[in-house]
């Protein structure tokens, strides 16, 4: 196929990357596993191409954050205790990455706000993790998880609040997601491991496509405003 332009390829992906998101979900929902195993990766994989096609910087981190989020969607996929731990450590790496980069982009230019923020989110965090079976080789990670998150959360909610314009909006819509697949991920793999609730993974996938789709938006008008070089 000849695209006459940049733009032609870029909405031919997108269409191809909501399409491969509901064949994905429905994947979950069926258990097509040999499916997942080729749509569970693209989800990100089609985010860096879209975002080589868009950006004016192609930054790194970007990158590496879609790179690590591959490798998470593809260790989460089996239900392999040792399997998830990996998973767990691709997934810490992939979630500071994305709150490095986060904060390279917005500054926290009020100190109360952000801490009124962080506080009911790390309550309602931990109380999970405290009525929770956790593994104990992923006890430390998980506490660093609900922390990372906390953090993400009051961001995103205090930029909104303070200046709301596009970007944090983007920010805190993607957050918002982010927050929701991590306690989607939470309750599936310990809140309620011995369940068979055949509905989380078809939901947490959903989350998780709009989610970074958010994230992709974000970063791009970011760019575009030049608010803070990245």
């Amino acid at each position: 196929m000849a695209f006459e332009n940049k733009y032609d390829l870029f909405k031919v992906i997108t269409i191809l990357y909501f399409v491969n998101s509901l064949v994905e979900v429905t994947a979950e929902a069926y258990k097509y596993k040999e499916i997942v195993y080729i749509t569970k990766p693209l989800i990100p994989l089609l985010l860096m191409v879209l975002y080589w096609i868009r950006s004016t910087q192609r930054n790194t981190l970007f990158f590496l954050i879609m790179l690590f989020s591959t490798i998470t969607n593809l260790l989460f996929i089996p239900d392999d205790k040792t399997v998830l731990f990996y998973g767990v450590i691709s997934f810490t790496i992939h979630r500071l990455l994305l709150l490095y980069f986060i904060f390279k982009i917005v500054e926290i230019k009020k100190a109360i706000p952000f801490v009124l923020s962080i506080i009911p989110l790390l309550l309602a965090f931990f109380y999970l993790f405290a009525a929770s079976d956790v593994p104990d080789n992923s006890f430390y990670l998980i506490i660093l998880h609900n922390v990372m998150a906390a953090v993400l959360g009051a961001l995103a909610i205090t930029s909104y609040v303070v200046d709301d314009n596009k970007r944090n909006s983007y920010l805190l819509i993607s957050v918002l997601l982010f927050l929701g697949l991590q306690l989607i991920i939470y309750v599936e793999k310990y809140y309620m491991s011995e369940e068979n609730i055949y509905y989380l993974r078809p939901l947490a996938m959903s989350v998780n496509a709009l989610a970074f789709f958010a994230f992709y938006k974000f970063v791009l008008v970011s760019e575009k405003v030049n608010i803070k070089p990245i």
